[in-house]
């Protein structure tokens, strides 16, 4: 198939005129007030609409904040006749008078037809590898299954609206609607058991077009969502600004985030640490970290003062959590201490929070622990350079201090990200520190034996733990920094970042390959897989567009910058704002934050974070005003 060619199809049919459609959503809210039939027959739809007849099933879905929503399907020989039965069924639920449909700042009206079904064999239905008939692609497609001439229906907005992006809870939550799990005690995939191995029944892959009401306009949606035609600095630099507000927003007085939010369901339990409760809930000292850094970058871009004081709080609560200790020539270092962990990122990352603010603000207040955190990561160098992963660890040595690990403790402890975070803040400390040259010096001197042994060994020790796309991002950013301090670099060091950057770029779906509009700047393990909006990685991918400029690599520079384009309008999908957080119990605290992936409304702060981040070194890339407060020196 050229998908470069059904998907221009697919473009133009959202650049219709759809104001007759308005027209008579709004005509639906008007008789779901009164009781009155509707009337459209002089509306000329079928531009919008291609009425099929009888076995074309029609939704409405009603959704208001802090109320359950309510919807109904049916269908009937007119579209006239279709949209009644829907509305008068709609006006018999019990939940009705709940919402104020009359209201269009309350209630949103989200309308939804099956435009397109294929009969598959239930038993092939699938999520990945293969773009073929019985491919399910979450918040594309739904599934229909008639079993004794009814109707089963799971629709394609069905998967943003319930939070889901995987088959089995699909057909778990079909189960539930067929009324096979007898048993209230079934677990998930028991369920989905159920369905998939149904005998005697038509299984349809189905295709829907869907619209939202916002206030008194119609939204189109793909995939659950608004589409944004095409990149725009300026929505870019509006999600950077607004993101970051949305971090202000929701910080604690403690000075820690509002970790983790799940606006499907208004609570903020995290879906890795689902037993812990609300009074005791999960919080990662790194992630805490990424949040206060991109309060900096918003602090750099803006000179906004009101970015200050959050930014202190955050530090604060950093600090209030560092322990002392001496390194092995008696001299003072620091490590954070959370989680009954203290991890090299947690210690990498508060390190370039603290430069960060340093180079933003010339204030001397944590210059104490800019010091002792650096002594610490040095400390945690062998003598053939690797990296030890953590200083603390609850599962080895009773909890004490893990001044030397065995290769199996190493192994079981390893991980990408570390590493790369504590050279990246002794980078920022190297190149940017002024204060203590003995100390900037032996960063230099023993972090250049770091960097050998991550980029040369690493591979031949941990081979098995290398992916086919690469997930080193810090390692990148880090090595960026370190071509500013003259000679350090070495061939291997920038080959690594640009080999990186070339498979991330190679592995990532292009406008001819592109099974679905959404799909173009994602990237992906294998071809097949469902994309990755990553903001992680795009970190790593415009590091390596400013060691390309460094180094003086513009056309290598220009074909990363594109493919940050790219990937940077596939992240506008994971934006929640004030027209895609219709079914979110409260839409208000979700709005201009920054979701996990294409249907799946968590949020985190690292989620937030690494897009903001992104972002804004995107912006600088093309945008010369970069913050007046930085400071190279220091």
């Amino acid at each position: 198939m050229n998908y470069a060619v059904e998907n221009e199809k697919i473009r133009n049919y959202y650049k219709k005129d759809f104001s007759k459609l308005n027209e008579l959503v709004q005509r639906i809210r008007t008789t779901l007030a009164t009781g009155e039939k509707l009337k459209i027959d002089d509306l000329v739809l079928e531009d919008i609409i291609e009425f099929k007849g009888k076995e074309q099933l029609f939704y409405i879905t009603l959704f208001q904040e802090f109320t359950k929503r309510i919807r109904f399907g049916s269908r009937r020989d007119t579209l006239e006749e279709t949209l009644n039965r829907v509305i008068e069924k709609l006006r018999e639920n019990q939940k009705f008078k709940e919402f104020e449909v009359s209201n269009v700042d309350k209630t949103r009206i989200l309308i939804e037809w099956v435009s397109e079904k294929e009969l598959v064999d239930i038993k092939k239905i699938h999520t990945d590898k293969n773009f073929d008939k019985e491919r399910f692609e979450p918040g594309i497609n739904g599934i229909e299954i008639r079993k004794d001439n009814t109707s089963y229906v799971w629709m394609p907005t069905d998967a943003p609206v319930l939070n889901e992006m995987s088959l089995a809870p699909v057909f778990a939550h079909l189960a539930d609607r067929m009324g096979l799990a007898k048993n209230k005690n079934l677990k998930l995939l028991e369920k989905a058991k159920l369905v998939k191995n149904l005998e005697n029944v038509e299984t349809y892959i189905i295709k829907s077009k869907a619209f939202i009401t916002y206030k008194t306009e119609i939204i189109p949606l793909y995939r659950g969502n608004v589409l944004y035609k095409d990149f725009d600095y300026n929505t870019v630099i509006d999600m950077f600004k607004k993101s970051n507000d949305w971090l202000i927003e929701h910080m604690k007085e403690n000075g820690q985030f509002m970790y983790y939010y799940n606006p499907t369901l208004d609570n903020n339990i995290d879906h890795e640490h689902p037993t812990r409760k609300e009074s005791n809930l999960y919080y990662n000292d790194l992630r805490h970290c990424g949040g206060v850094v991109s309060l900096l970058r918003a602090y750099e871009l803006t000179g906004d003062k009101k970015y200050l004081e959050p930014i202190k709080k955050g530090i604060d609560w950093s600090i209030s959590m560092t322990k002392f200790h001496k390194d092995e020539k008696g001299r003072e270092a620091a490590f954070v201490y959370a989680n009954s962990k203290g991890k090299l990122g947690g210690v990498g990352l508060p390190l370039i929070m603290l430069m960060r603010y340093r180079m933003n603000t010339n204030d001397p207040t944590y210059d104490r622990y800019i010091e002792a955190y650096s002594r610490h990561l040095l400390s945690r160098m062998t003598e053939d350079g690797e990296f030890l992963g953590y200083y603390i660890h609850p599962s080895f040595n009773n909890g004490e201090p893990l001044l030397t690990m065995n290769e199996e403790e190493r192994k079981k402890t390893f991980s990408f990200y570390y590493p790369g975070e504590a050279l990246m803040g002794l980078g920022m400390v190297a190149n940017r520190y002024n204060k203590n040259k003995e100390l900037t010096q032996e960063i230099i001197k023993k972090t250049k034996k770091a960097m050998r042994w991550i980029i040369d060994e690493r591979p031949k020790v941990y081979g098995e733990m290398f992916t086919a796309l690469p997930s080193d991002a810090w390692l990148m950013q880090a090595i960026e920094e370190w071509a500013d301090c003259k000679g350090f670099l070495e061939k291997n060091d920038i080959d690594f970042v640009f080999n990186d950057a070339k498979t991330m770029m190679e592995k990532m779906y292009k406008k001819d390959d592109s099974p679905y509009i959404d799909f173009e700047g994602g990237m992906y393990y294998n071809y097949g897989d469902h994309y990755y909006p990553d903001g992680a990685r795009c970190e790593g991918l415009i590091a390596a567009y400013y060691l390309a400029k460094k180094l003086e690599n513009y056309e290598l520079a220009d074909k990363i910058l594109y493919s940050a384009k790219k990937a940077a309008k596939c992240q506008f999908q994971l934006w929640i704002n004030k027209f895609n957080n219709y079914p979110h119990q409260n839409p208000k605290k979700s709005c201009n934050s920054i979701k996990f992936k294409s249907t799946r409304q968590w949020v985190r702060v690292d989620s937030v974070q690494h897009v903001a981040c992104f972002f804004i070194r995107l912006y600088w890339a093309e945008n010369k005003l970069i913050g007046t407060n930085i400071k190279k020196q220091i």
